[in-house]
C-alpha cells in the first residue's frame, strides 16, 4: 500500500467510521457486546425513482420493548459486508450500545452497494422538479419511510448523525424531513465545500484537497467493497512533496491524468460561481422541524466553517431552543474518541470527549427519542486557556463588549491609535520559499498545528509579529475575530493570513520561577487567510494595483478563549502558509490552478499603521 493511501486511509478510519470512540473498555469488548446483543440484517431499500440503497441494520435480541431508529448515511462505505459480519461500532460511543437502538448504516447513492449516480455534494432541489425528483434529502426520506414500515419492534422515532461528510448528509436529511425524524446530530457537517474543506476565503487547501481527491475520486465505478489505490507519493515530507510538486497544474500532468473528476472541478471553478453556490446547503436550511444538535471543534481545521455557519443559520431561522450548540477542544471527530484531554500540545486537565458523550450527546438523543427528561443548554462551548465548559442562552453571547486592537509601529498592539514615524510595517514574501503550516515534518495537515507554538514562524523575516503589552487582568475573547488591515503589494496578486496567538508568560506567576516548560509559549489560538483577488467578491477576482494601498477585511472563525494575566495577545501576518494553503504566484492569473512557473515571483507586502491608514482587529469580551 502506497503512502499517500496509507495516510489517508488513517484519515478516514475516524472522520467516516468515527463511530469509533476509543473508551477504556477495549475495542474487542465493545465488538464482543455488539455480536451478543444484536442482530444484524442488510437490505436494499428502494427510492422513489426505483433505485436501492444498501443498508445495514443491526436490530436488538430483546425484544420486550420498541426501540428508535439511530441512523448514518455515509459515502465511505457501511463495511463489512455480510449478514455475518458485524461492525466493531455502531454508533458514537458504546454507551449508545449499551442503551439500546435499532442502529442503521446505509452507503449513500451510487457509492460502494448502493445504485445510482454519485454527486459530491449534490444540489438539493428535488422539491423544485417534481414528484418522482430525487436528491439526498429524499433519499433520507424514503429510508426512513421504508424503515418505519418494515423492520418491526421500533417505536415509530428516527434520529441521525455523523462527523464530515456524514454529517452533511445528517443536515440534509432535516430539509422537507420525514415526521419521524425527531432528532439529528450533524457533527463537522459540510455547509459550503468552497469554504468547509477546499478554501480559506479563496486561498486554496491544498493539502487536503489533494489526499482526499486522490482516493475519494477514484472510486471505480463498478460495485466495490474496499478503498482504491491512490497516486504513490511521498507524503513523509509534504512539504518537500508539494514544492517540488510545482505549480497546480502539475498535478494532472504528473499523477492524475484527468482522472479525478471533482479535481477537474476545482480547476473549472476557482471562483465561488454558480457550480459552488448551488451545492451551498445553508440555504435550505431554515425552518428545520428536527431537535438539532450541532457538534464542532475549535481545532478542527477541516471543518470548523461548517458547525458554526450550520448552528448560526437554523437558529437564525427556527426557534432558537430547538437548536443546540456544542463546541469543544477538539480536532475533526475527536469528540468520539477516548482522549479529550489535550490537542496536541494544549491541554485540557480531563476527558471532554468523554464527558461530552455522557452529559450531552446521549442524553439529547434518549429525551428527543425515547422520551428521557434532560436539560441540555442552547449552547455548551469549550473556553480554551481557562479550560472549563461554559454554557449560553445563544451563541455569540449576548453580554459582550467590543474592543479594537490598532496595529503600530515596532510591532506593537495598542488600545488606541498611536502617533506614528513609520508609517507601515513591511516583508519580503516569496512564494518560491514559503512559510511552513507547521514545525512538524508531515503529511501537510498535521492536526496538532491548530494548537501548535508558533515561535518558529514568529523568528521569520517574511512573518510580520505585533503584541500586546502584558495583561494584567484576564481578558475572555467570545465569537469571531474581524481583520481590517491596509495593505499593498509590490506585485499584482497576495495571500493575506492573520493568526491570533496567545503568548504565555516567562515565570510561573503563582511560584515566581521560570516556566521551562511553557515558558514564553506562542499557543494559536486562530488563525485565518484571504486570497486577495477576493477582497470584494467571491465571485467577481480581480488584481491588486502594484503599491497602491488597498483595505482588506475579513473575519477569523469564533473563538472562546481566556488569555490570562501575564500572557500577551500577539498577532501574526503572513502571506503563505506551505503546504496547508497553496502558493499565490503573487503575479495576478486568471485560474491559479493553470499558473505557470514563472508567475511565481517575490513581492514586498506592508501593512500600514498611521492616521489616515488605520489597520485593526475588532473582537468581543465576555463580561
Amino acid at each position: 500500500m502506497n503512502t499517500i493511501t496509507k495516510a489517508f486511509i488513517g484519515f478516514l478510519c475516524f472522520i467516516c467510521f468515527s463511530s469509533f470512540s476509543f473508551e477504556d473498555t477495549k475495542i474487542n469488548s465493545r465488538a464482543e457486546h455488539i455480536r451478543k446483543n444484536y442482530s444484524k440484517f442488510e437490505y436494499n431499500i428502494p427510492m422513489r425513482d426505483g433505485k436501492k440503497l444498501f443498508t445495514t441494520v443491526y436490530v436488538p435480541y430483546d425484544t420486550s420493548k420498541k426501540y428508535p431508529f439511530l441512523i448514518k448515511r455515509t459515502p465511505y462505505s457501511v463495511s463489512p459486508y455480510g449478514v455475518d459480519k458485524y461492525s466493531k461500532s455502531l454508533s458514537p460511543s458504546n454507551k449508545f450500545e449499551q442503551d439500546g437502538f435499532i442502529f442503521v448504516q446505509q452507503d449513500v447513492r451510487g457509492q460502494f452497494r448502493s445504485e445510482g449516480q454519485y454527486v459530491n455534494m449534490r444540489p438539493q432541489n428535488a422539491y423544485k422538479k417534481g414528484k418522482n425528483a430525487v436528491d439526498d434529502a429524499t433519499d433520507s426520506y424514503d429510508t426512513i419511510e421504508w424503515l418505519i414500515n418494515n423492520i418491526p419492534n421500533n417505536n415509530g422515532k428516527a434520529g441521525m448523525w455523523g462527523v464530515s461528510y456524514p454529517g452533511y448528509y445528517t443536515s440534509v436529511a432535516s430539509i422537507n424531513s420525514h415526521p419521524a425524524l425527531k432528532a439529528i446530530s450533524p457533527q463537522a457537517p459540510i455547509a459550503d465545500w468552497f469554504f468547509d474543506d477546499f478554501h480559506r476565503n479563496g486561498s486554496f487547501v491544498l493539502s487536503m484537497a489533494f489526499a482526499f481527491m486522490d482516493t475519494f475520486d477514484n472510486l471505480p465505478k463498478d460495485k466495490h467493497n474496499h478503498w482504491p489505490k491512490g497516486s504513490d507519493i511521498p507524503l513523509f515530507d509534504g512539504y518537500q512533496f508539494y514544492k517540488d510538486l510545482g505549480p497546480l497544474s502539475n498535478a494532472n500532468k504528473k499523477y492524475f491524468n484527468g482522472t479525478r473528476p471533482f479535481w477537474n472541478d476545482l480547476i473549472a471553478h476557482p471562483n465561488y460561481d454558480r457550480f459552488w453556490q448551488e451545492r451551498e446547503l445553508l440555504q435550505h436550511l431554515g425552518k428545520t422541524k428536527p431537535a438539532t444538535l450541532v457538534v464542532g471543534g475549535w481545532y478542527d481545521t477541516e471543518d470548523l466553517y461548517g458547525p458554526l455557519k450550520t448552528y448560526q443559520t437554523m437558529s437564525d431561522n427556527n426557534k432558537k431552543e430547538h437548536i443546540k450548540l456544542v463546541m469543544g477542544p477538539w480536532f475533526h471527530g475527536q469528540w468520539n474518541r477516548k482522549d479529550g484531554s489535550k490537542m496536541g500540545e494544549a491541554e485540557f486537565g480531563f476527558n471532554t470527549s468523554e464527558w461530552f458523550q455522557s452529559k450531552i450527546l446521549l442524553p439529547f438523543f434518549q429525551k428527543h427519542l425515547k422520551g428521557v427528561a434532560a436539560d441540555i443548554a442552547t449552547a455548551t462551548v469549550f473556553e480554551t486557556g481557562a479550560n472549563r465548559w461554559r454554557t449560553f442562552e445563544q451563541w455569540p453571547p449576548k453580554k459582550t463588549t467590543s474592543q479594537t486592537l490598532y496595529f503600530s509601529e515596532n510591532e506593537t498592539l495598542t488600545s488606541t491609535p498611536q502617533p506614528t514615524k513609520h508609517r507601515f510595517s513591511e516583508f519580503i514574501s516569496d512564494p518560491n520559499k514559503p512559510v511552513p503550516h507547521s514545525k512538524k515534518i508531515g503529511r501537510g495537515w498535521d492536526r496538532a498545528y491548530m494548537a501548535e507554538d508558533q515561535r518558529f514562524s514568529a523568528r521569520r523575516p517574511d512573518v510580520l509579529t505585533f503584541e500586546t503589552e502584558v495583561l494584567k487582568e484576564d481578558l475572555t475573547i467570545a465569537g469571531d475575530f474581524n481583520i481590517a488591515l491596509q495593505f499593498s503589494t509590490s506585485q499584482t496578486a497576495a495571500d493575506v493570513i492573520v493568526k491570533i496567538i496567545d503568548v504565555f508568560a516567562n515565570k510561573d506567576l503563582n511560584k515566581n520561577k521560570f516556566d521551562k516548560e511553557k515558558g514564553n509559549r506562542h499557543e494559536l489560538v486562530r488563525w485565518g487567510a484571504i486570497r486577495g483577488r477576493f477582497r470584494d467578491s467571491m465571485s467577481h477576482p480581480k488584481p491588486f494595483e502594484a503599491n497602491k494601498v488597498t483595505p482588506i477585511k475579513f473575519e477569523l472563525y469564533d473563538v472562546l478563549h481566556t488569555f490570562k494575566r501575564g500572557h500577551k495577545i500577539q498577532i501574526q501576518i503572513q502571506s503563505s502558509m506551505f503546504p496547508f494553503l497553496d502558493r499565490n504566484p503573487q503575479k495576478y492569473v486568471d485560474n491559479i490552478f493553470e499558473a505557470k512557473e514563472d508567475d511565481f515571483i517575490k513581492a514586498n507586502h506592508r501593512i500600514y499603521h498611521n492616521d489616515n491608514q488605520l489597520s485593526k482587529v475588532t473582537f468581543n469580551i465576555l463580561k
